[in-house]
């Protein structure tokens, strides 16, 4: 029933197989390995994709399907997660990983700098040129986003997986009883 569910969520390897950015996996989109939907397979996936999301602004699907093929996580499952940073919560996140950052190295933090995060980072050309002047608090706010978000996204998936599993077996252990009294 979670796989059924799962599987009306996610994109189809016909979907996937077909976009533009990704053809370039070619072959290695043929292995069956990268669109089963096993606990391990989509909680690597997730953890991927929002690992990548976080850290890079640019390109992020891109870099999750290249790490879902190498590390043999569902490549659906790490195109959708990269999604957690969009256009409504780009912003906010990058605030937040310039103030982390710059609460780690004890660094005051600049008005400025985090009025540029907060209008918006330039994907156009002044990537770089903002990044520089925003420095290493982003950096390290971003790092330290992406590998908690992708820990504390393996772990949830494990445990709500495990859990989903458990209470389907529970709740199929209290109703086996009910239907037996009925009979001789």
């Amino acid at each position: 029933m979670l796989r059924k569910r799962l599987q009306r969520m996610i994109p189809s390897a016909e979907s996937v197989r077909s976009n533009r950015s990704l053809r370039w996996l070619g072959p290695l989109l043929q292995m069956p390995w990268l669109w089963q939907l096993t606990r391990r397979r989509v909680a690597a996936g997730a953890a991927i994709g929002v690992f990548f999301g976080f850290l890079i602004p640019i390109a992020q699907i891109l870099f999750a399907a290249a790490a879902a093929v190498v590390l043999r996580a569902n490549l659906p499952v790490a195109a959708v997660a990269t999604l957690i940073t969009n256009p409504l919560t780009f912003a906010p996140i990058y605030v937040a990983a310039y103030y982390t950052g710059s609460a780690l190295l004890g660094q005051n933090v600049s008005p400025e700098a985090a009025a540029a995060i907060a209008e918006g980072i330039d994907l156009q050309g002044g990537f770089l040129t903002r990044a520089a002047e925003i420095g290493k608090p982003w950096i390290i706010g971003l790092i330290v986003f992406a590998t908690g978000g992708a820990l504390i996204t393996w772990l949830t998936i494990q445990g709500l997986w495990i859990g989903a599993i458990k209470w389907q077996r529970w709740r199929g252990r209290r109703r086996s009883p009910s239907r037996r009294q009925g009979q001789p």
